[in-house]
């Protein structure tokens, strides 16, 4: 998040990509610094622990993902279909436009679609 952050305030675009599980080690650099110096950030998230899931610790943060985005009032998209990446670049452009972070949730499904 630190260099994503650089990035911007250097004058690029960036984007960080993580795990869902990875959301609750960020919470703080995205409230006191992404959001704070309405820096846009887009967060690819590849979102763990639907049902299938074979590593229990992934089930639970499932569980909390949302509703950490939406306490943090982060815009959060779901792609669940390789036809979802069509949205991809209306995401982008608000995200740049409103000085935002969004998290595009992608689940197993979208990535076995994708192939």
């Amino acid at each position: 998040m630190g260099l994503c952050a650089g990035d911007y305030l250097g004058g690029r675009q960036t984007c960080i990509l993580m795990q869902n599980t990875a959301l609750g080690v960020v919470i703080n650099t995205l409230a006191t610094l992404i959001q704070f110096y309405h820096i846009p950030l887009p967060m690819l998230i590849s979102y763990r622990g639907e049902p299938g899931e074979k590593v229990a610790c992934q089930v639970e943060m499932a569980l909390h993902t949302r509703a950490l985005l939406d306490q943090l009032h982060i815009p959060s998209y779901h792609f669940s279909d390789a036809a979802d990446v069509h949205r991809l670049d209306g995401i982008l452009a608000h995200a740049q436009m409103a000085r935002k972070p969004v998290a595009i949730l992608t689940d197993s499904s979208f990535w076995r679609s994708a192939a």
